[in-house]
């Protein structure tokens, strides 16, 4: 069977469906794994994360169920889900890869001002207190607070943002060119007849 036949586009769909699966239960556990350990007490990251897990398991599901049956419904629902998700995940790593340093530091302390316990787990993780400014009027966990011998922790994650942001944006655009295949290949198995099926029944 070569592999544009129908067995080839089957195994295809299942090996990429497998592999969503693998990164969905990788995400659920590194999530459940760093709250469990006190790695990030921020409530809401910890939600995000293993929601985007667990969606992603599902259309995983969806797509692996509809695969070994060739379920024309299945398929159906599972290409346009994939779709919408490809659209929203390249445009967002466009963006990140796309953002100046200006726009970067713009994020950064928006995001620094919004979560009091994200902002905790930052001072404590990279041990240096306040943004721009250190506030006398709030607590920092830090070790250094104790020494009042702190860094500030603006400078810190200017440095590594753009990294992360480079990072974030070339892994969403591999990712996002798997999911078009995996809407290719699904069109064009769903269009394949079963050769196994009665000769006479439509798809």
């Amino acid at each position: 069977m070569v592999c544009g036949g129908f067995t080839c586009s089957k195994n295809s769909l299942c090996v990429l469906n497998l592999l969503y699966i693998l990164v969905s239960l990788l995400l659920i556990g590194i999530a459940a794994w760093g709250k469990t350990f006190g790695l990030v007490t921020s409530f809401s990251v910890v939600a995000g994360v293993i929601g985007v897990g667990i969606f992603l398991f599902f259309i995983a599901l969806i797509g692996l169920l509809g695969a070994i049956k060739h379920h024309q419904v299945l398929l159906f629902f599972y290409m346009i889900i994939l779709f919408l998700v490809f659209v929203v995940q390249f445009s967002i790593s466009c963006a990140s890869l796309a953002l100046n340093e200006n726009q970067q530091n713009h994020f950064l302390e928006v995001g620094w001002n919004k979560s009091v316990e994200t902002r905790g787990d930052v001072e404590v993780y990279l041990n240096c207190c306040g943004f721009n400014e250190v506030n006398l009027n709030e607590t920092c966990k830090a070790h250094c607070a104790a020494a009042n011998e702190c860094h500030l922790c603006g400078p810190i994650l200017k440095t590594y943002a753009g990294e992360v942001l480079r990072f974030v944006g070339g892994v969403g655009l591999f990712f996002s060119f798997t999911e078009i295949l995996g809407v290719w290949l699904t069109h064009r198995y769903r269009n394949q007849k079963d050769p196994r099926a009665n000769p006479s029944a439509f798809l």
